[in-house]
């Protein structure tokens, strides 16, 4: 009888995974299945070049079907599970109530959320960005800001319009913030009389530094970067209250402003409080070496939902660079498990990082050399080739970033895609 094998989540470590179970289970012998709640896995990496169009948005993702072979993918959320009887509850997309899934192996790749803090007004008038959507709407707000502040006669209106903050200096609002402040600065020739008032763009960051994940002297490197650039950076200074048309800080300055983009940090997944699964104090899966559950025998958990083990001491980062590495590890684990192959520890340790800083602008880290400029820039595009899923994507990608490189990047706004118009 063949083995079940379910896997929740389909972003970087969950694919990774069913690739990975697709080429070391023999044919007929087990039943993949991939639980998702899109056909299609973003390359979240590439969000800040789709918000800012150096990328077509479909290039930023991958459909699953299109490289999964032997997987059979379901569209829903695991929302129950048992552990005792091996089964999960999932809702399937679209239908009403839940089916009750077996499993001889459970992996949970079921990623993170963004971390929302107790500040009034916070989620009602911030943004995210986590995900594909969240960039299309950004870049989307951008636009319409400019054609606004570029139409109104008020000028306390268009202080609003034209003034952009940021809450977080790692890796998502940096690169956020540089890609889409860079992207701006080539829209403003369309549009004249916005140019004439100008744009504030202000990074807010409770730490004494930015970039925590990287060397001090490429962060300071970065920062002096943006800051040649006109970007305001608030070092040690925390947000106090969102409301429609301002921010206030913690300095007690009040910023008028429309567009809050909130990227401080993720969180473990909710719906794992759901699973009767043991917690750490941060809501993630505790883990071995091995990637499997403390205490459950056949679940393992792999991504951002896990405290996994780092060689290099603690538990690793919430990246996506740990993310598809655990995914192979966990899978031949599970082969292991259901008599293929052989299992081994998780012993990734992490040797390279890049911070895009905007166009043909970054900074990295390869073991001891470290990078910036243009050669960085050049060496995190072929880090990511390397990544991203899918031959067809990866030819899109180097398309794009080719076709991009004599003209301008595009100005129209696509928000009302995804937020299509009503009947009558």
């Amino acid at each position: 009888m063949a083995w079940n094998v379910v896997i929740a989540g389909g972003g970087f470590g969950g694919l990774a995974a069913a690739r990975e179970l697709e080429k070391v289970m023999p044919k007929q012998s087990a039943r993949l299945m991939l639980v998702n709640e899109t056909n299609y896995s973003t390359y979240s990496p590439f969000l800040p070049e789709a918000a800012a169009g150096t990328l077509e948005p479909r290039h930023v993702v991958t459909p699953l079907r299109e490289i999964l072979k032997r997987t059979y993918l379901r569209l829903g959320e695991i929302v129950g599970h048992d552990p005792a009887a091996k089964t999960v509850e999932l809702a399937a997309k679209n239908r009403e109530g839940t089916e009750t899934i077996p499993y001889d192996q459970l992996l949970l790749s079921l990623g993170s959320v963004s971390r929302v803090l107790p500040i009034p007004g916070l989620t009602e008038y911030a943004t995210g960005f986590k995900g594909l959507a969240d960039a299309i709407g950004l870049r989307s707000r951008v636009i319409e800001n400019l054609e606004e502040a570029n139409a109104t006669q008020e000028h306390q209106r268009r202080e609003e319009l034209l003034t952009f903050v940021f809450i977080g200096g790692g890796y998502a609002g940096l690169e956020a913030l540089a890609e889409l402040q860079d992207f701006a600065a080539d829209a403003m020739d369309s549009y004249p009389r916005a140019r004439l008032h100008g744009m504030r763009w202000i990074l807010v960051e409770a730490a004494p530094r930015v970039l925590p994940e990287i060397d001090q002297d490429l962060a300071d490197y970065a920062l002096r970067e943006l800051r040649g650039r006109g970007i305001d950076i608030k070092l040690e200074t925390q947000l106090r209250e969102v409301t429609e048309s301002s921010v206030t800080l913690s300095t007690g300055e009040v910023v008028p402003t429309t567009t809050v983009v909130w990227t401080a940090g993720v969180a473990p997944a909710p719906i794992l409080k759901q699973l009767n699964l043991p917690l750490d104090e941060r809501g993630r899966v505790p883990v071995d070496d091995h990637l499997r559950v403390e205490g459950l025998d056949s679940v393992w958990a792999i991504g951002d939902c896990a405290a996994a083990p780092d060689p290099r001491g603690g538990t690793c980062p919430p990246t996506a660079q740990h993310a598809v590495r655990q995914g192979p590890v966990a899978a031949r684990n599970i082969a292991a498990e259901l008599g293929v192959g052989t299992a081994a520890p998780f012993t990734y340790r992490s040797e390279a990082s890049f911070v895009n800083l905007g166009r043909y602008k970054a900074v990295g880290r390869i073991g001891d050399r470290k990078l910036r400029g243009f050669p960085a820039w050049f060496l995190a595009r072929t880090y990511h080739m390397s990544q991203i899923p899918g031959y067809s994507r990866k030819a899109h990608a180097v398309l794009d970033w080719t076709a991009s490189m004599p003209f301008k990047r595009d100005i129209a706004a696509l928000g009302s895609v995804t937020r299509p118009k009503r009947l009558g």
